[in-house]
Order: structure tokens, then sequence, then C-alpha cells
């Protein structure tokens, strides 16, 4: 028994196309489709029959675009498994919608499919979300939408979203220790300057000894820290309001940057994580289709590091002019040999997209060393900081005493 279908499909050139077809299920459909080279987005039977994924439950409350972390990896990997398995890729998103964790990816995911239901392409429909999908992300989906192989460029963006999920673990991870032992030191610290250290004052008055110069110091500033507690406290938020506007200056994001990547201990990490990032997003992008100029536009425009935004800029005015990428790039100091020859090298055998994932997955093993690296060179680190601070205060208190108990025993 043959059922008539109506159908929504793109061709390889991105054109929504659409009409109808005798078929006995929506599997033969889609295979049909397939055959002639279409990309299903939507099957139904005529006659007002249902969809064989309808959507359920209730509307999304929501009113704006938000997703939880994690949740667009899963995303990105569940259509793709549904566009391979030939479900229709509206119906692919009225399930996710349905099953979206939070609200705000759950209305996002709304106005997506009322956006494709009216004709717009998928890459269209994403566009006005841009906090939930990234111009790397809409990008993607326009290449895979031009060259029919959206479910491969999905897979692709999943691999993409996941290994820059897992470089900030790696980076969250190598921060959280000397931030949190930062704090202790200097709540310790503060603790015993402002509790502790004045209640001596009395003590050291009755001894009527010299005070030594250290002991001096750390007194008066304990009685500075006790008496302006206020003005320390609202100076600190007031120097981190003032650090984030001098970034927002373009003048300010460029040295802050180039500060990180000098920054002593931490400045080599920040370095091969830039270089990681860059290499992916750009092997990513080509791999996908897009051009190499539009690619090199968004890698400047996500590189997350403006040192390396403006080396990518330069660039590609290189490339503009018909010069090579690496050359522009060598001139570089942030840019090592290795990564600059190895980009010649797939220029000049058109593997480039191929290359740049090997320095992409070269500098992720070497982010996961750093980090280990670091933790072990953090720890004793910090115990070194804490002692000298902690042992400081603990010797100016204690100087005077052993004054005194020299001055004893001369007498």
């Amino acid at each position: 028994m043959t059922t008539t279908f109506k159908y929504q499909a793109k061709d390889s050139s991105g054109k929504t196309v659409s009409g109808t077809m005798q078929a006995g299920s929506q599997s033969e459909v889609v295979a049909d489709l397939r055959r002639r080279r279409l990309t299903p987005i939507d099957i139904k039977k005529t006659g007002g029959g249902l969809k064989m994924f309808a959507r359920t439950g209730q509307k999304p409350v929501a009113k704006k675009a938000s997703v939880k972390k994690g949740e667009l990896e899963v995303f990105t990997r569940q259509l793709s498994t549904m566009l391979s398995a030939g479900i229709p890729m509206l119906e692919g998103l009225e399930i996710l919608a349905d099953q979206a964790e939070s609200q705000g990816f759950k209305y996002c995911l709304s106005r997506v499919v009322e956006d494709i239901r009216t004709g717009a392409d998928l890459s269209k429909a994403l566009e006005p979300h841009q906090k939930v999908f990234s111009q790397i992300y809409v990008s993607m989906i326009r290449a895979g939408e031009v060259s029919g192989q959206l479910d491969v460029i999905l897979t692709r963006l999943a691999e993409y979203l996941e290994a820059a999920a897992h470089l900030r673990s790696e980076i969250k991870s190598a921060m959280t220790y000397p931030v949190i032992s930062l704090a202790l030191v200097i709540g310790i610290a503060a603790f015993l300057m402002m509790g502790i250290v004045p209640s001596f004052k009395p003590v050291f008055e009755s001894l009527e000894v010299e005070l030594p110069g250290l002991t001096v110091a750390i007194m008066d500033l304990a009685f500075w820290m006790r008496d302006y507690w206020w003005l320390l406290a609202g100076s600190i938020p007031a120097l981190i309001f003032g650090i984030k506007a001098w970034k927002a200056t373009p003048k300010g994001a460029y040295t802050w940057d180039a500060m990180m990547l000098r920054m002593p201990v931490f400045g080599k990490l920040f370095k091969k994580v830039a270089l990681s990032r860059f290499s992916r997003t750009f092997s990513t992008l080509i791999k996908s289709g897009v051009p190499i100029l539009g690619a090199m536009e968004i890698v400047s425009e996500t590189a997350g590091n403006r040192v390396i935004s403006t080396i990518v800029d330069k660039a590609k005015d290189s490339v503009k002019a018909g010069e090579t990428l690496s050359d522009p790039l060598s001139e570089s100091p942030v840019f090592p040999p290795m990564v600059t020859k190895m980009i010649g090298i797939g220029e000049r055998s058109g593997a480039l997209d191929a290359l740049l994932e090997k320095i992409s997955e070269f500098y992720d093993q070497q982010v996961e060393a750093e980090v280990k690296s670091l933790t072990s060179l953090i720890e004793p680190l910090m115990i070194a900081v804490m002692g000298v601070v902690v042992g400081g205060i603990v010797l100016a208190v204690f100087l005077p005493i052993f004054k005194l108990q020299e001055k004893l025993s001369g007498g």
C-alpha cells in the first residue's frame, strides 16, 4: 500500500526543492531523495496527516536564547546522527528542541524550527542566535548546505566543539589550583596582619628595646590595613573595573593579550593554547569547504587573542595579494618555525587542512603536558610563597623577643 508524501529538501547548490512522491513509508522517501543527492528537510503525508515525528510537550517559556555547558556539543552530535540515519532535518530539530534541557536552548531551537518551516536555510535560521551558534558554527553549516554533506559537516563540527571544550577544561584545571592557593595566602596574611599583629604593640612597648626595621614596617602596614581596610576593599573592585575598561579599548586589549603570551610560567601555556585554537579552527573550516579567505577572517575574529588576530589579518592581506600564507606568519615570533614550515608544505602540496590538523593535535598534546608540568610546579611554588609571606609576618613578631633575649644575655 502506497501513500502520497509531500517533501521539502535541499539540492547540492543549497536551493530548496519540494514536491510529492508515492511511497510505502517515509524511509522509502528519504532513500529516494538521497539517491537524487537531496538532503531531506521535511516529509509528511498529504491530506493533513501527522508528521512521523510530531512535536510534543509544552512550548518553551524562556524569552532569550542560551545554552548550558556541553549542551551544544550533544545537540550537534545528535543532529548529525539523525541526518545520517535519514531523519529529515526539520523533524530532527523538532525532536531535539523537545528534549533540550535548558529552557533557553529550547526557545532557541523552537525559533530555528519556525524559520526553517517558513523556507529559511538552517544557516540563516541559526544566524540570529549568535550567543548560542558562533560564526564558525554558522559558516560550517552553510558550507555543509552548499556541498550537500550537512551530516558530515555536523560530525566534524561536533568533534571541533568537543576538542575545544576539552582544551578549556585543561586550562581551567591548570588555573584552579593557583587561584585557590593565592586566595588562601591572601586570606591568611590579611587575618594575621589585621587581627593578630596589632595586638602585639603593647607587648613590644613593654620590652623597651629598639624594634628591628622589619618589625616596624610590618606593624605600620598592619595598623594601616586595620584602619583603612575599607580603602583596601574598595581598591580591589576599582582595580578590576579599571583593567576591564582598559582591556575594552583596542590598544589595551592588544597590550593585555601580548602580556599574556609573555607572562612568566603561564605564558608558554597561553601561547600553545592560542596556536592550537588557530590550527584547529582553520583546519576545520577549510576541510568543511569554507574558502580560505573567509576561513582566515573567521579565524581572526575567533582567535581569542588580539596578537594572533593581527597576524592573521596581515596574512590574509598577503594571500589576497596572491602571496603565500606561510611567509607573513614566519615573520612573527608567535608562530614557531615548525608551524610555518608545515603550513608552507601544506600550501604547496594542497593538504593544508590535514597539516593544520596535525599541528592542532601536536599542540593539544603540548597543552596537556604543560598543564601537568605546571600543576607539579605550582604546588611547591605556592607553598614557598605562603612560607615567605606567613613566615615573614611571624619573624617580624618574634624578632623583638630575640633581641630582648640577646640584651638580657649580654647584661
